[in-house]
């Protein structure tokens, strides 16, 4: 058996490109490293990506010997908000990415044991002493808007800028957890017009 979220749950990672549709994003484990700053410029940030990937393929690697099945790792995933949280929409349609607060996210499912995990952290700490040590979080963010990105990352702010000024508020709804992103592709081996990104935001009905 191999397990591949992405295509096990297509409603959660196959929204459409032309409108924001409403999700239930029921709770996962995954493996977590926070930090902090412009992603394209803090050293921090690569060592995250880094340690979650070497975290998650041992995790994998035990997981495979335990059980003969095995699992995709991925995607990356990532949780973003801005230190003022009273100003989170010009955050991420502007260009200042200083105060940016994320957690990078991998998600692991369900058929994989806490004890898988925890050998998983125990080998990609000896493999690689250097990087930032994941963690195992469990998220449930319910009631969500999402939407499919093509294209570059800089090319996100005016479907932001939509979600956040017309299709929240016409629908009643407002911010009930930080901003998240799905990265499909992989920036190293795909070109920016080619890139797919989910735009995903917890909502709920405003007071």
């Amino acid at each position: 058996m191999r397990i591949d979220l992405k295509k096990d749950r297509r409603d959660l990672y196959r929204p459409p490109s032309s409108e924001f549709v409403e999700v239930d994003v029921p709770a996962y484990e995954y493996l977590a490293v926070d930090g902090a700053g412009d992603p394209n410029t803090t050293a921090g940030y690569a060592a995250a990506v880094e340690a979650l990937y070497t975290t998650g393929y041992a995790i994998r690697a035990v997981f495979k010997a335990r059980t003969g099945s095995d699992f995709v790792v991925g995607p990356l995933e990532g949780l973003w908000w801005s230190a003022n949280p009273s100003d989170q929409t010009s955050a991420f349609t502007g260009d200042d990415r200083s105060d940016w607060r994320w957690t990078m996210l991998i998600p692991l499912p369900a058929e994989v044991s806490l004890g898988d995990v925890r050998d998983g952290l125990t080998r990609s700490a000896a493999k690689k002493p250097h990087l930032p040590r994941a963690e195992i979080r469990r998220i449930h963010e319910g009631r969500c808007l999402q939407i499919m990105h093509a294209g570059p990352f800089s090319d996100e702010a005016p479907t932001l800028a939509r979600l956040h000024e017309q299709v929240m508020p016409d629908a009643g709804l407002t911010f009930a957890g930080p901003h998240h992103e799905i990265y499909l592709s992989d920036p190293r081996r795909c070109a920016p017009e080619g890139m797919r990104t989910i735009l995903r935001q917890p909502v709920r009905p405003v007071d």
